[in-house]
């Protein structure tokens, strides 16, 4: 089982690494703006598969794509957490940096490519989208 929590670990949550879907780096800029970083790494799980403890706030703005995505972050600490496609319903996006162990974590592409910061390139080893890989 994979843990993980907020920075204050007044939300944490586990799962079952074998029952997550794949991880992708993404470079749109509202990832951006939310990690402080050049992209967030995020790692899919349905929502059946994993248990949150503590209470979590969440933002909701359009995308970039237009799809509905809600932001999941510990009201204390202010960590992000996880990601909501109001599309996908079902699906849950995990922020990789906040497992407590997250080496077995290999993303399979890097989205919204057409966004990335030159200083914080996409992964080259991966394949890479220029927007959503969901609806390339």
């Amino acid at each position: 089982m994979i843990t993980g929590s907020c920075l204050c670990g007044q939300v944490s949550y586990q799962m079952d690494e074998s029952k997550s879907g794949s991880a992708f780096h993404c470079h749109c800029s509202d990832c951006k703006k939310v990690t402080g970083s050049g992209k967030a790494t995020v790692v899919e799980v349905s929502e059946k598969d994993i248990e949150i403890s503590g209470n979590f706030q969440t933002f909701e703005k359009l995308g970039s794509d237009g799809s509905h995505v809600k932001r999941a972050f510990c009201p204390i600490c202010g960590s992000q957490l996880f990601t909501f496609v109001l599309e996908n319903e079902g699906a849950l996006f995990v922020k990789a940096g906040t497992m407590d162990d997250s080496d077995w974590v290999r993303p399979v592409a890097s989205c919204w490519a057409a966004s990335v910061s030159p200083w914080s390139p996409a992964d080259e080893t991966t394949k890479t989208y220029a927007g959503n890989p969901l609806s390339a």
